[in-house]
Parts: structure tokens; C-alpha cells; sequence
């Protein structure tokens, strides 16, 4: 098994912590991983994107140029990265910046709402935690507890975001989970 992810979107989106909370919550489920992020010259508000490789064997390259799962979290990123997605490869769309289609019909979508979901549970600043319990519960990469564990060790020291950060994930498995 080898899977190939890449999460893309503006900086301040948590597009690199996804791509973090991914690998740790990989690492501990005992896979091997390779993290891989690039961020334009300017941090927020610029591009960002990394690619995440998990595999039960050892990974050759952490480079992705055919990601089997495209995470887009803005516009420009679903432009700039449809085309690179495998056929029958699965886009992650956040539905609540982006208003169009992809223009492939050889992929699977999911659309998440992200700023609304993230509403629900108490900020949106838990966007891309929505986003990354969608993903976990629709690729079945990670489990509840293994996001969840993901998500602590990459940010170790900031306690205080736990609680947040747990129902944005749990928010994200409901809506794969139960359809709402």
C-alpha cells in the first residue's frame, strides 16, 4: 500500500499542519511517511502546499507529482492541481471558497463546507481540522483516535488548542460518517 496526498491552499489555512497531523497520525498507526511542504515567500496569505506519502513498506521518494488525493482549499489550488491527480484519484473540495466543479470526470469529490462545519464547533479558525476528519474518514487513512493523536503531537506545547481542534476533526467524520 502506498498512498500519495497533497493538501494546497493559501498560508494561514493550515494546509502544512494537515499535511503534519497526517504523517504524525500515520507514524503512530506504525506506517512509513514522508513529509514534503512548500510555501511561497510570503507565509500568510501566500501559496503553500506539501505532499504526504504513507506506505507499509519504505518510500523511495517523497516527491508526489501524481497524487492519488488532492486536499483544496482555496480556488487557485484546485486550478493549479486538478490535473496532476490519478485517475480515479479522490479531490477534496472546500466547498465553502470554492463554488466550482472540477473539470475531470475520472475523480471522485467531496465537497466539505469547512467555514460552516467549523462555525458549529466554536471557530473558524478549525477549518482545516474539518477538512482533515473529512479526509481521514473518507480515505480511511486514519482513524478518529489516530487523527486525533495526529493532531496533539504536532502541537505539542499548545494544549489549549485540543478541544478545538478534537471537534473540528470529530465534525469532519460526522459529515463522511452520517452525511450531515
Amino acid at each position: 500500500m502506498i498512498t500519495r496526498t497533497l493538501f494546497a491552499g493559501f498560508g494561514g489555512q493550515g494546509v502544512l499542519l494537515m499535511g503534519y497531523i497526517l504523517s504524525h497520525g500515520a507514524m503512530y498507526k506504525g506506517l512509513n511517511v514522508t513529509y514534503f511542504p512548500s510555501y511561497g515567500a510570503e507565509m500568510r496569505g501566500g501559496t503553500a502546499n506539501c505532499t504526504v506519502t504513507l506506505s507499509d513498506k519504505k518510500i523511495a521518494s517523497p516527491v508526489a507529482s501524481n497524487p492519488d488525493i488532492l486536499v483544496a482549499m482555496n480556488y487557485p489550488s484546485l486550478e493549479k492541481f486538478e490535473r496532476t491527480v490519478i485517475k480515479s484519484g479522490i479531490i477534496f473540495l472546500n466547498s465553502s471558497l470554492i463554488d466550482t466543479d472540477p473539470t475531470r470526470p475520472d475523480v471522485e469529490v467531496l465537497k466539505v463546507p469547512t467555514v460552516e462545519l467549523a462555525r458549529e464547533v466554536g471557530s473558524e479558525r478549525a477549518v482545516n481540522m474539518v477538512m482533515m476528519g473529512a479526509f481521514c474518514a473518507k480515505t480511511k487513512l486514519l482513524s478518529l483516535e489516530e487523527a486525533t493523536k495526529g493532531m496533539e503531537e504536532s502541537l505539542k506545547g499548545k494544549d489549549r488548542f485540543f478541544p478545538l481542534n478534537r471537534k473540528g476533526i470529530e465534525r469532519g467524520f460526522a459529515l463522511v460518517l452520517n452525511g450531515k
